[in-house]
């Protein structure tokens, strides 16, 4: 599974990117990634004080879209 999330700049709103997580637990699933992604995003977050996470949504690594 991935986490795929849409990421603004704090000083600079209209500034934005998508960043991919790679999410990999024993029970690598839709609702597993759905349930622990929070913790993931804060951890992410922390990592990266600048930015802030607008959206974000789990989906297999088969279906990676090319936009969130």
């Amino acid at each position: 599974m991935l986490i795929l999330l849409s990421v603004c700049l704090m000083a600079s709103p209209s500034t934005c990117r998508e960043e991919r997580v790679n999410w990999t637990f024993e029970d690598a699933n839709f609702m597993g990634c759905l349930v622990h992604a929070q913790g993931v995003l804060a951890q992410w977050q922390t990592e990266h004080p600048d930015w802030r996470v607008q959206r974000w949504r789990c989906v297999p690594r088969t279906d990676v879209p090319t936009d969130l």
